[in-house]
């Protein structure tokens, strides 16, 4: 083989990343998340840490609002991502609105949907939560004249975990299925 085996590896990254909320009693808590995934076209996952302080709050409540991270966001991101919940109280870090299921909805944040907890599937050191998102939340700026998302207008984060960097995306390479309408 011409390729070289560097053993396990996180090699499906880059991968967008997002600020979850949730709720204790009345006041949010927020964590910035790399590992979160569509299961479907129904569900979707979020695996964190068993050790984080976010868990407990998403278990009690059984719902989490996820916030899609842009550039004008990421400051903020990244800060709720580098400190404890346990420790610091981040619930003044967005603004915020209260959902329908009791979950924070960051208001500047460009997409946030609001998810139900369907299961939680333990792996070593994890809780992953699968989810089913319930509300979709989106800016109008980020919208295209068909009220859909355009991400070339959003423009989400990526983080590389390896190096732990965050990278841009925005482009365009080509349309979908481009290969079988150029053997037409």
């Amino acid at each position: 083989m011409s390729k070289k085996d560097i053993g396990t590896s996180l090699a499906l990254y880059p991968s967008l990343i997002v600020v979850i909320g949730a709720m204790k009693e009345d006041k949010p808590n927020y964590l910035l998340v790399g590992h979160l995934g569509i299961l479907g076209h129904d569900h979707y996952i979020v695996s964190l840490s068993k050790t984080h302080y976010t868990n407990e709050l998403i278990k009690e409540n059984k719902s989490l609002s996820i916030n899609l991270v842009d550039e004008e966001t990421l400051e903020k991101a990244d800060y709720v991502g580098c400190v404890s919940g346990k420790k610091i109280d981040k619930s003044e870090a967005f603004n915020y609105e209260i959902g329908e299921l009791h979950t924070p909805i960051i208001t500047e944040a460009p997409v946030s949907i609001e998810c139900r907890v369907e299961d939680i599937y333990e792996t070593p050191g994890f809780e992953n939560f699968i989810l089913v998102p319930v509300h979709t939340f989106v800016a109008d700026k980020v919208l295209n004249e068909k009220g859909k998302i355009d991400y070339q207008k959003l423009k989400p984060v990526l983080f590389e975990f390896p190096t732990y960097q965050y990278l841009k995306t925005g482009d365009v390479i080509d349309a979908c299925m481009f290969t079988k309408k150029q053997t037409r």
